[in-house]
């Protein structure tokens, strides 16, 4: 009897590194899509996007005609070396969104910044468009 138990624990030493794998490792991520906020403000707009963990080269930002694009990808590899074995992680994410740019965007002059794990992309509006906005009195006759 006492053999079966000592071969389950056989076993389950032989399989850990796969379990540890699909339970808290490669095969427990879930493919999420960053939240982003678009803020309006009278002068430009404002685009957060929340993707902690990545670094700003990550980023790649594309203006195609109307089209702004923003989309990172990331590999990450782990070696682990035992006496009992070797085991090697590999990960990769990626993830692209897409806005349409209001007309009024002076697309020459669309700057972004990273900074605790927030990336922030300010689009300047055209002097017109500030002029449309500005509040006045209109008298009834």
């Amino acid at each position: 009897m006492t053999p079966t138990i000592q071969s389950a624990s056989l076993l389950s030493d032989f399989f850990k590194p796969w379990n540890e794998w699909f339970d808290n490792g490669l095969m427990d991520r879930t493919l999420t899509v960053p939240a982003v906020n678009v803020l309006e403000n009278g002068d430009h707009y404002t685009i957060s996007l929340a993707a902690p963990g990545l670094k700003k080269e990550e980023f790649n930002i594309q203006v195609d005609g109307n089209i702004l694009t923003i989309s990172s990808q990331k590999e990450e590899k782990k070696e682990e070396k035992d006496e009992r074995f070797t085991r090697k992680e590999y990960s990769y994410s990626s993830f692209s969104r897409s806005f349409n740019l209001p007309d009024d965007v002076k697309q020459d002059k669309i700057d972004a910044h990273y900074d605790n794990g927030v990336l922030k992309i300010q689009l300047p509006r055209k002097e017109e468009s500030k002029k449309l906005l500005s509040s006045r009195n209109i008298s009834v006759k």
